[in-house]
């Protein structure tokens, strides 16, 4: 399944809850923009107050900014609180149809498809679901309005130093579209060894007589013991991408701000 195909089913989703959803959207969209008016505000702090001793500033600007903490953190628990809400909801639902499609198909359906299996489907895989909706999907388009505000500062600032920020936009997707591919390719395996060792546990404990009365408890305990090791190799990967991805985006975030610190210091020497 494609990511276009992934949005546009959480999308789906999403619908009937869309009025609260766009209201949370538009609490982060000002969420994004304080953020940028308290970038800001550091400039104007820094000039008035500690280089011109401007009292009259003294007593504005840190109100000012005492302020804009203020309605931020206003803004910010609006918009927690709705996307927690609605993404508790939509998983709410989805478990519904999805425990009443299972209902709907044919006896020879759970015939052939273990119990833990389905156990797993339910609550598992559709808990997944609350992520991409409340943290994955908005978190994304927070992220984007907070830079796009903050690079528009930097051109109001400084453009020359706004194109040399830009020059590592691109250079930090490459990393960032490479360990989506990985993370995405871990997260289903992980599911589907997760939904199998759910299906091994139901089996043995619902027929524990059997197990006991053929004295299979070594396979038992060797077939689970296997599905385990599979998971733990899994989540093993991902820690592995995890403890990889973060040194790599610092390592770009430090080329980049230690190219701006040197253009920036070059200017203000050469005044």
């Amino acid at each position: 399944m494609t990511n276009k195909e992934v949005i546009k089913r959480i999308y789906w989703l999403i619908r009937p809850h869309r009025s609260r959803f766009l209201f949370a959207m538009l609490s982060m969209v000002c969420v994004s923009a304080l953020s940028s008016a308290q970038a800001y505000l550091v400039k104007p702090l820094l000039d008035e107050i500690f280089f011109k001793k401007d009292y009259a500033m003294l007593n504005i600007l840190p109100l000012a900014l005492i302020l804009v903490f203020l309605v931020k953190g206003i803004f910010y628990y609006s918009y927690s609180y709705l996307i927690e809400r609605t993404g508790h909801r939509v998983i709410m639902d989805l478990r519904t149809k999805v425990y009443s499609h299972i209902h709907s198909l044919p006896l020879s359906f759970f015939g052939k498809t273990p119990t833990g299996e389905l156990i797993s489907r339910i609550f598992g895989d559709v808990g997944l679901m609350q992520a991409a909706v409340s943290s994955v999907l908005v978190g994304i388009l927070k992220d984007l309005f907070t830079v796009l505000g903050l690079l528009g500062i930097i051109f109001y600032q400084d453009w020359k130093l706004a194109i040399i920020s830009l020059v590592f936009l691109p250079l930090a997707s490459i990393p960032i579209y490479k360990f989506g591919k990985k993370f995405r390719t871990i997260s289903t395996s992980s599911q589907e060894i997760g939904a199998l060792a759910t299906s091994i546990l139901h089996e043995t404990f619902t027929g524990a007589r059997i197990v006991k009365a053929f004295c299979m408890e070594k396979y038992e305990v060797g077939r689970f013991s296997s599905m385990v090791r599979r998971l733990y190799d899994t989540w093993l990967r991902d820690a592995q991408m995890k403890s990889l991805s973060h040194p790599i985006m610092e390592l770009l975030g430090g080329v980049g701000i230690g190219l701006v610190l040197w253009y920036g210091g070059k200017q203000v020497l050469s005044r």
